[in-house]
């Protein structure tokens, strides 16, 4: 689980780079990092409920 997570803020970030360089694609720039900010909390919510499970 955590490797896809990772693949997907990698290909998120890649998104926002190539949104960042190329002039007029301002609106990938913003659905990348709208999605990596997701992927993100997704994946940091998901690590605290599997370590709390692993404590129990």
């Amino acid at each position: 689980m955590l490797g896809i997570i990772a693949l997907l803020l990698l290909a998120w970030l890649a998104l926002v780079v190539i949104g960042a360089v190329v002039e007029g694609l301002f609106w990938l720039l913003v659905i990348g990092a709208v999605l990596f900010v997701a992927t993100a909390a997704f994946g940091w919510v998901k690590r605290n409920t599997t370590s709390a499970r692993t404590r129990v």
